[in-house]
């Protein structure tokens, strides 16, 4: 599985505001980018939260772009994939509506009610992890659906693990020129921290778009 994650921030490394409200920080040229990094990837990946406070769609906008897709032999969209611990995606969300196949990651502990409700609206349930998502285990499982890249868009806890299981390649980051500030507002990389040993990157690419810049990152 090759893992890319993609994330806009602001100079001070903040996701949105403190309320969690999304804060437009990209503009035109970083949207198109991340529209054509959808297309090029089997799914995109977003963490419950996401889904609780956006409800987003993770479709690709571009009409060339999905029928460049479907003229390789593949669906118009990517599959869409949230890493919900408990099963709390609403079954009326955006994601189930049937526009790509869905898969709902959860644990062990995950209400067996809340997996056969995701699994009545049209989700394929993975179960992977004790008390929390294993990224590990749920991408293998991922890769048996012929899965074989995932974009990840956020947020900050699910960027967190994946950085602490050690499972990603690539990050991409495009950093606005605006500071958002807040103690409490969601950063690149929530969860604990690391305290002793850190994830290190290698700088691969700087590109200006809009009036941010764009940091194409290997993880080492």
């Amino acid at each position: 599985m090759h893992v890319v994650v993609n994330a806009a921030a602001s100079v001070d490394g903040k996701l949105s505001n403190r309320r969690r409200e999304q804060v437009e920080i990209s503009g035109d040229e970083d949207f198109a980018r991340v529209d054509r990094v959808r297309a090029e990837n089997d799914a995109v990946l977003v963490g419950v939260g996401t889904v609780l406070a956006d409800d987003p769609h993770l479709t690709v906008d571009g009409q060339s772009l999905r029928a460049t897709r479907q003229a390789d032999g593949r669906p118009a969209n990517p599959a869409r994939v949230v890493a919900d611990s408990r099963g709390r995606t609403p079954t009326d969300a955006r994601i189930l509506d049937g526009a790509a196949d869905t898969y709902v990651l959860v644990s062990e502990a995950a209400p067996e009610n809340r997996i056969e409700a995701l699994e009545s609206a049209g989700a394929t349930v993975v179960v992977a992890g004790a008390d929390r998502v294993s990224f590990s285990e749920a991408f293998e499982s991922l890769e048996t659906c012929g899965v074989e890249s995932v974009m990840v868009e956020g947020g900050g806890e699910v960027i967190f693990s994946l950085f602490e299981e050690g499972v990603a390649d690539e990050l991409r980051v495009y950093v606005g020129s605006i500071v958002i500030g807040g103690r409490d507002a969601p950063t690149l990389a929530d969860g604990e921290g690391f305290v002793e040993e850190f994830p290190t990157l290698s700088l691969r690419e700087v590109e200006r778009l809009d009036d941010g810049v764009l940091l194409s990152y290997d993880v080492a």
